[in-house]
């Protein structure tokens, strides 16, 4: 049940005992529907969202309110008992705990312990409690704040010194990254002069390379609110960034030759968007992980941080091909 001593033991923060609670309906397998129903009448609990049957203490099934008030008073419990509930053990982690009952389309859940004895029940509203705060938890780690959401709206609440002091030494590593792209590009200077058209395309290869890698963030943030960690979308994000990459430069390349007819620039610049945006997904995806799991934190770092990775790496392979074709 959950805790109402303030120095609570830390294990039990955020668990499925934490949330649950006993004040709920429990009835025998041999009742009918009218006891069931007249029982619920004589006393107040905390939750009747399901009635809990049982058997000296063990967990029998469950028996919805909605299948309790549609049959007719004599029929027994049994014939609407749901024998097999979706259950938890009192120290599964609350995330995990949620995820199982919007799995199994339930709006509550019941806990168990090793033995199978009832220990109570999840109720709705703690329920969507515990998907609220996840949910702003995960929107928060993966905007780069370490530990809660409540962290994120202190930092969103801080003074100007702290903001400053959080946010510059990331810009001056973004700072670094500008400088070494102009070194880049400084080292293919003759190239450019011979070809102008070669520069003309590296504000569209750089463009392409943020854009892809923002909208890995959104699905990230979207997985990550209902409970999908990143190493599940990983594999599946990385070939969507190949596939976009074929698309666009698939787009690209009739089209420019068209305009401007010198295929051999044309088709590099095509191979540079293929590898900015399959390299764009990648750094998105993994960046602000790495960062989170050294225990660095990521909120004012991933942006800066991906967006040099992804410039240079995009304009390196984009200037390396170029040698290579044009």
């Amino acid at each position: 049940m959950e805790s109402t001593d303030p120095i609570a033991p830390l294990a039990l923060a955020e668990t499925a005992s934490w949330h649950a609670t006993s004040a709920v309906p429990r009835v025998a397998l041999d009742a009918s529907v009218g006891e069931v129903v007249r029982q619920l009448r004589s006393r107040r609990y905390e939750s009747v969202r399901d009635v809990v049957v049982c058997d000296e203490g063990r967990l029998i099934g469950v028996v919805r309110i909605e299948d309790l008030l549609a049959a007719p008073d004599p029929a027994p419990i049994q014939s609407i008992v749901d024998f097999a509930p979706p259950v938890v053990a009192p120290d599964t982690d609350q995330e995990v705990a949620a995820r199982r009952a919007v799995q199994h389309g339930e709006t509550s859940l019941v806990t168990v312990d090793e033995t199978g004895r009832f220990v109570g029940v999840v109720p709705p509203a703690r329920l969507l409690g515990v998907l609220l705060d996840e949910h702003e938890e995960d929107l928060a780690r993966l905007g780069g704040y370490l530990h809660s959401s409540e962290e994120a709206r202190r930092a969103g609440r801080e003074p100007v010194r702290r903001r400053f002091v959080h946010r510059l030494p990331w810009l001056l590593v973004g700072l670094v990254g500008a400088l070494a792209t102009a070194l880049l590009l400084h080292g293919f200077e003759h190239r450019l002069e011979e070809t102008v058209l070669v520069a003309v395309f590296v504000p569209g290869i750089v463009y392409l390379a943020d854009a892809v890698g923002t909208q890995t963030e959104t699905v990230v943030i979207r997985g990550l609110s209902v409970g999908v960690p990143i190493r599940e979308v990983l594999g599946r994000e990385s070939l969507t960034g190949v596939l976009v990459g074929l698309v666009l430069a698939a787009a690209f390349f009739p089209a420019a030759l068209l305009i401007w007819g010198e295929a051999d620039v044309v088709g590099a610049v095509a191979l540079a968007i293929l590898a900015a945006c399959s390299i764009a997904t990648v750094v998105a995806l993994v960046l602000p992980a790495t960062l989170h799991r050294f225990g660095v934190d990521p909120a004012f770092g991933s942006g800066p941080l991906a967006t040099v990775v992804q410039d240079l790496l995009s304009l390196a392979i984009y200037l390396g091909i170029v040698v290579l074709m044009v």
